[in-house]
């Protein structure tokens, strides 16, 4: 009865420790500032863009963005891709977010429901990418 008693705490010990570890990554993850961007002003090019994915790298993630010319003095994201990932996105995910960013040419832009945290780390990249082109 002893043993059982003390596996059981064990068990509890070992379930507290890993609910703080997920609590302490999802509190970093929505912590995670996105900067305004100004993509009219950005440089035509192709770039790509790192997360490191927190502290725990569970959304680590690359992309690649194009920008192109508009006019002299105007600029456009066109397209958005993802090079790699830790985490398995869904196209349906990686779609969604990257229209969103498309259409709005902004990275100011809704998260994706259900994916509020791989929204804000997949932006990130695309953020980090676009700071090259300014």
């Amino acid at each position: 009865m002893k043993t059982n008693f003390i596996i059981l705490i064990v068990i509890i010990s070992v379930f507290l420790v890993a609910c703080k570890t997920l609590d302490s990554e999802h509190d970093e993850a929505k912590s995670i500032l996105i900067n305004n961007i100004n993509f009219s002003k950005l440089k035509k090019g192709e770039y790509q863009g790192y997360y490191a994915g927190g502290m725990y790298g569970w959304r680590e993630n690359e992309c690649r963005i194009v920008v192109d010319s508009i006019t002299s003095n105007s600029s456009k994201v066109v397209t958005i891709e993802l090079l790699k990932s830790k985490s398995d996105y869904t196209k349906q995910f990686l779609d969604t977010l990257y229209n969103r960013v498309l259409t709005k040419q902004t990275l100011q832009v809704d998260a994706v429901s259900g994916a509020t945290l791989d929204s804000k780390a997949c932006l990130k990249a695309m953020e980090n990418a676009l700071t090259k082109a300014e």
